[in-house]
């Protein structure tokens, strides 16, 4: 009842806030700690953040800061308006950002240019395990939380009346044909297990991922379990570190580890896979 309430608060804010603004408001240009950034007014989740606290995922860049070097190139699948992939791209040597929402991917777009970003390329493509359209929901209060359709359509992918559309989704391996990415971050609403699946050659190479842990999505948007997601993993790295735990383990304890999580709905906003 507690979270409903606050998901129900939190959309009425965000719809108050675009009404304020007028109907034809299109993006608030906001002043951040990482630069100028066009969010969506209706957006009550980064968007509000960005907007009230000048900053969002200060502590998921804290951490990257600590492995990115000059020479990196990064991969974020699921960079959103790229309140993590524009400061990253200042940090790095290339950054390649793929986004779902065509809504969000607009914005990203703007972001980008807003602060003249030279080495960042963004493709507006989900990423699957194949070349297929897939049906998608535009989120409003939460435009972060947009995603394939769930096989279980709970409240709380459904309370903000999301719009349903079909979206191009692609095999990463193949798309993009490339696999010299040092560093990949996911966080795709559910859909990591089917990315995962056709993006092996690229982790063959990579030395780091940082990946979203929500039990509720395995269950109920992509209908996984754990040791189905780790066995995509867990062939290419050594360790795992788990933030919210402050706790670093090796292979042989990833799923001992996420299997507690699981069981108790505790979740991570950045997993941290390394080769070693």
């Amino acid at each position: 009842m507690k979270q409903r309430l606050r998901i129900l608060i939190n959309y009425l804010t965000g719809l108050l806030t675009k009404k304020l603004n007028g109907q034809y408001i299109y993006a608030l240009i906001v002043k951040t700690d990482n630069g100028l950034f066009a969010v969506d007014p209706e957006d009550s989740v980064v968007g509000r953040q960005l907007r009230m606290n000048g900053s969002y995922g200060t502590g998921e860049l804290d951490i990257f800061r600590k492995f990115c070097t000059p020479y990196s190139k990064v991969l974020i699948v699921g960079a959103h308006i790229g309140s993590l992939a524009i400061p990253i791209s200042r940090l790095c040597k290339e950054v390649v950002a793929i986004e779902a929402n065509p809504y969000t991917y607009s914005l990203l777009q703007k972001n980008i240019s807003l602060n003249e970003v030279s080495n960042c390329q963004a493709l507006n493509i989900a990423a699957s395990n194949k070349n297929e359209t897939i049906q998608f929901l535009l989120n409003r209060s939460n435009s972060g939380g947009s995603k394939r359709v769930p096989l279980n359509k709970e409240y709380m992918y459904y309370y903000d009346n999301p719009k349903e559309i079909s979206v191009d989704a692609y095999n990463l391996d193949e798309y993009i044909k490339r696999d010299d990415f040092d560093m990949i971050i996911m966080d795709i609403e559910g859909s990591e297990y089917f990315a995962l699946q056709g993006m092996q050659k690229i982790l063959s190479n990579t030395e780091l991922l940082m990946i979203e842990f929500l039990p509720h999505h395995l269950r109920n948007v992509s209908g996984v379990s754990v040791e189905q997601f780790l066995s995509l993993i867990t062939p290419h790295f050594s360790s795992l570190t788990i933030p919210t735990k402050n706790i670093t383990v090796d292979s042989q304890h990833f799923y001992s580890h996420l299997m507690d999580m699981y069981n108790n709905n505790q979740e991570d906003e950045g997993l941290i896979f390394r080769k070693a």
